[in-house]
This record gives C-alpha cells, sequence and structure tokens, in this order.
C-alpha cells in the first residue's frame, strides 16, 4: 500500500471512532453544540473516504489517456470536502436556530464533555501525523483532511470551554448552547471556503507561489547567468508534480549539443530547488525578432513580471 493512502485509513478509522463517541456526547446531554460537533465528525468519515478514494487515483502513472498522471484527483477531493464543510455548518445553524427559540436544560453535561474531549484527543493525533505526511508527500488531500480534523480540534475545545460553563450557570444561561454553536458554525465556513479556493486554484491551473516562483528565476540565472534571456515561464501544480516549461533564448551560432546540454544543466538547477518537477525547455535563437514571443505564449519573463512587458509584445 503507498504511504499516502495509508494516512487516509487513519483519518477514517479516527473519524469512526470520534463519530461514536461525539454522539454519544449529543445523545447523553441533549447538547445542540455537541450535536454541531458530532455534525462535523460526520462530515470528517466522508471526507476521509474522499480523500482515500483521491489518493488512490492520484498515485496511479501516467498513461495514454492521461499524459499527465492523475494528480488533479487530490483537488476533486479537498474541494468535496470544503462543499461539505459548508453545507454541515448550514445544519449547524438550522439546529442552532430551533434551539434559541425553545432553550432546554442539558442533562448529564460532565459525562458528555468528558467523551467530547476523548474524540478530540483523537482528532489531535491523526492530525498531527497527517500533517507530517503531507509535507512529506506534498499532497493537498492529506493536508485538507489534516486541517480540517485539527479545526474540530479546536472547535470542540472551544465547544466544551463554553459548555463547562453550564455545569454551574442557573437554567437561564442555557441560550448560552446554541450560541457556541453558531460561533462554531462560523468557524467551520471559513475552513470550507478556504479548502475550495485552494482547490479551484489548482484545477485552474493556477501559478506556482511566488516564493517558488522566485526559486525557479534563481535556478535559471544560476546556470544561464545572470543575463539570461527567457520568456513564456509558465508553471502550475497537479497533485504533488509541478510543470514548469518556458523558452530560454541562446546565440543562434549554439549548437544544438550545447544547447541540450545548457537545458539538462538548468532543468537540474530547477529540480534541485523543486523536487518532483517536470521541466520543459523550448530553446529559440537570440538575434531573431520573432523569438520574442512571450506576449503571445504568456507566463513570466526573465524580468520576473509578465510577459507583456517583453522586447517585441507590442509588435
Amino acid at each position: 500500500m503507498s504511504s499516502p493512502v495509508r494516512y487516509a485509513y487513519y483519518s477514517i478509522a479516527a473519524s469512526v471512532l470520534t463519530l461514536g463517541l461525539k454522539f454519544g456526547a449529543w445523545t447523553l446531554t441533549g447538547s445542540v453544540g455537541l450535536l454541531s460537533d458530532a455534525t462535523e465528525s460526520l462530515v470528517n468519515l466522508a471526507a476521509g473516504m474522499l480523500a482515500l478514494w483521491a489518493l488512490l487515483v492520484a498515485v496511479q502513472p501516467a498513461d495514454d489517456g492521461h499524459a499527465y498522471g492523475h494528480g488533479k484527483a487530490e483537488y476533486f477531493s479537498s474541494g468535496a470536502e470544503g462543499v461539505l464543510i459548508i453545507v454541515a455548518a448550514g445544519g449547524i445553524v438550522w439546529a442552532a436556530v430551533g434551539r434559541f427559540l425553545d432553550p432546554q436544560p442539558l442533562d448529564r453535561l460532565g459525562l458528555g464533555l468528558v467523551m467530547a474531549l476523548a474524540a478530540s484527543a483523537v482528532n489531535w493525533f491523526t492530525a498531527r501525523g497527517m500533517l507530517r505526511a503531507a509535507r512529506r508527500y506534498d499532497s493537498i488531500t492529506l493536508e485538507a483532511d489534516a486541517r480540517h480534523l485539527m479545526t474540530d480540534v479546536w472547535t470542540s475545545a472551544g465547544l466544551v470551554a463554553g459548555l463547562a460553563v453550564l455545569l454551574v450557570a442557573p437554567p437561564s444561561w442555557a441560550v448560552l448552547d446554541p450560541i457556541i454553536a453558531v460561533v462554531m458554525a462560523a468557524n467551520i465556513v471559513v475552513t470550507g471556503v478556504g479548502l475550495v479556493r485552494r482547490s479551484l486554484g489548482g484545477l485552474m491551473d493556477k501559478a506556482l507561489p511566488e516564493d517558488e516562483m522566485r526559486a525557479i528565476h534563481e535556478a535559471i540565472r544560476a546556470v544561464a547567468g545572470q543575463g539570461a534571456l527567457y520568456h513564456g515561464l509558465r508553471t502550475r501544480k497537479s497533485g504533488p508534480r509541478r510543470f514548469v516549461d518556458f523558452h530560454l533564448l541562446v546565440p543562434g551560432a549554439t549548437s544544438v549539443a550545447r544547447a541540450h546540454t545548457l537545458c539538462d544543466a538548468v532543468e537540474l538547477s530547477i529540480v534541485s530547488r523543486l523536487p518532483g518537477t517536470l521541466v520543459t525547455i523550448h530553446v529559440e535563437p537570440e538575434e531573431e525578432p520573432a523569438s520574442f514571443d512571450g506576449h503571445a505564449v504568456g507566463g513570466a519573463c526573465a524580468g520576473g513580471g509578465d510577459c507583456g512587458s517583453c522586447p517585441g509584445a507590442a509588435d
């Protein structure tokens, strides 16, 4: 079994365990706040199963029908998880409104809070392990699932702290329960929207982050020289794999062999800074005006900006 896939199974196991604990806590107490916490665990389980599917697809090698691999399956998983989180938040608010209108006393709250804390401990240990794995395998699916679990930990901690007040507060404070549920729902929505935005960025071939773009520029200049001419620098990411392509301008008298050697060195320089990157370089003669076609290709250029400012952009 591939290691990233193994962590998805851990997430599913943790979600099943916490689901039982949290719904048990809600059944004991009747707290709508604990119900909201249990609902998020149900979403965690669905998200874990989506993550498992995405990772099983993403690890498949490239084939005739998917020459760039299957890495983008991870974005479908993280995006779907974001949507599920937002839907769960809506359900929490719906339950909280009913409790606002008809506040109810809570039963066996102490035992219920202990069960909720136990579930949070399970999620915390699982999320920590998954975050380490997400960095190791550069997986947005594992990161999304781990951050969702970690959000669950902190919202549960806030929930327990708030409901603990009701252990000593008068019955009139029962309205605190739905208030806490609404606050938790708002926090969950922020997490869900963030995951959806990142997933859409990946599906739309968003360029690599600024720090990685700087690393690519530095890698090119480290081999081709500080005055290297290049444009049409386009980047994207598909799962853990990065793709970089650009046009490199060299003297027209450069032999094919020398140009090839230069390109190999540039590729190695980029990969040394960004492991797992697939680099494609198109060589053009720097004396030819037609070579300065970055404005038509798009992407970034040697100046670090977009190719619209390159020589020939107005031609």
